[in-house]
């Protein structure tokens, strides 16, 4: 059975950092790229950050480059996304995924997902 629990949401005042952290169990983690996508209410959820199964790849979303920081932890299968520098737009339910293959920007590109932590920044 496939897991990912997500973990570390919360509220924060705009300027704030959190740091999400997604558990993965039930599959070979370090075959798998990784990602973090959001949803806002009323939008369609939204491709954040991917990294490769060996860490040394990263892509991020426009939006968040250079404020967000994607890694993981293959032996402790955990993948992490460190959000600095929030602006109330960053509010949404983050969600991690598991996949192999292309599309990695999109959510097609991934066989698996948690059930997402809300992230709430207040201005």
């Amino acid at each position: 059975q496939v897991q990912l629990v997500e973990s570390g949401g919360g509220l924060v005042q705009a300027g704030g950092s959190l740091r999400l952290s997604c558990a993965v169990s039930g599959l070979p983690f370090s075959r798998y790229a990784m990602g973090w996508f959001r949803q806002a209410p009323g939008k369609e959820r939204e491709f954040v950050a991917v990294i490769s199964w060996s860490g040394d790849t990263t892509y991020y979303a426009d939006s968040v480059k250079g404020r967000f920081t994607i890694s993981r932890d293959n032996a402790k299968n955990t993948v992490y996304l460190q959000m600095n520098s929030l602006k109330p737009e960053d509010t949404a339910i983050y969600y991690c995924a598991a996949g192999i293959g292309d599309y990695y920007r999109e959510t097609r590109g991934y066989s698996y997902w948690g059930q997402g932590t809300q992230v709430t920044v207040s201005s």
